[in-house]
């Protein structure tokens, strides 16, 4: 059996920079255990699998560890690959996931996911949270992740998180943000519970940013990077119960896995 395989640099107009996405299109759902095991041997933060039906696309997300309920940079490189290869002529590629719809229409040179908010809530600071960050926080909200507010970007760019500490809070992931020097705001985002210590360029973790920097700063566009050691630049809408993110791709990779 031969499976199409893109590699795909998300966030990012150019290549070994923004988050890599592998992309595997499939006529059919293969078993969960080896869709895990593709992921695992792909060895990147996501592989996204999509099947086509009629007009629209069923989309699943693996990091190599788990199937996971949503994922940013996996969504825009497969609508990357859809509206460069599969469908060249369409404007919008449509999802079926468990996030329920999503839609990633092109917008200029950038492609656009319309997603749902997740807005953060305060919390209590988990016991060991500033010992695995190494950063006391100055704001703690929890949504899917929990959210660290610090004071500088440069607070956040510094930080060198002890991940052995880190996977011990109950927690999917922790997302790092704080006022940007050139941006609205930066970010970075830690979920080695899901098997990712640093994620590049989480798009899923904006669901929960927008609102929460929207609310802040009293704006409802916002422009975002992810200060990872790759980085990459985000585009964002708050729309209430949606958020709009947006961004560019550049397609790094494509072969066949052989099974």
């Amino acid at each position: 059996m031969k499976i199409p395989l893109f590699q795909v640099d998300a966030f990012t107009a150019e290549l070994f920079r923004g988050n890599p996405a592998a992309v595997c299109p499939l006529e059919e759902w293969l078993p969960d255990p080896l869709l895990q095991s593709i992921a695992a041997e792909n060895s990147l933060s996501e592989t996204a699998f999509f099947v086509r039906r009629g007009g629209r696309f069923e989309l699943r997300w693996f990091t190599p560890a788990v199937e996971v309920d949503l994922c940013g940079h996996a969504t825009l490189a497969s609508a990357f690959v859809i509206l460069r290869r599969v469908e060249p002529d369409a404007e919008e590629a449509v999802f079926d996931t468990r996030s329920g719809e999503l839609r990633v229409r092109r917008q200029g040179d950038l492609l656009a996911m319309d997603f749902p908010a997740r807005p953060p809530s305060p919390c209590a600071e988990p016991p060991g949270l500033a010992e695995a960050l190494g950063a006391a926080p100055r704001e703690v909200w929890t949504s899917r992740d929990l959210l660290v507010v610090l004071d500088s970007e440069a607070a956040v760019r510094g930080l060198a998180p002890k991940f052995d500490l880190l996977r011990r809070l109950e927690t999917f992931a922790v997302i790092v943000t704080a006022p940007g020097d050139k941006a609205d705001f930066v970010s970075r985002f830690f979920a080695p519970r899901a098997g990712v210590d640093e994620d590049p360029v989480t798009g899923s973790a904006h669901c929960t940013l927008i609102p929460y920097w929207a609310g802040r700063l009293g704006k409802s566009e916002l422009h975002a990077w992810q200060v990872s050691r790759r980085g990459g630049e985000l585009w964002c809408e708050d729309h209430g119960v949606r958020v709009s993110i947006k961004g560019r791709c550049v397609l790094y990779l494509e072969g066949h896995i052989l099974l």
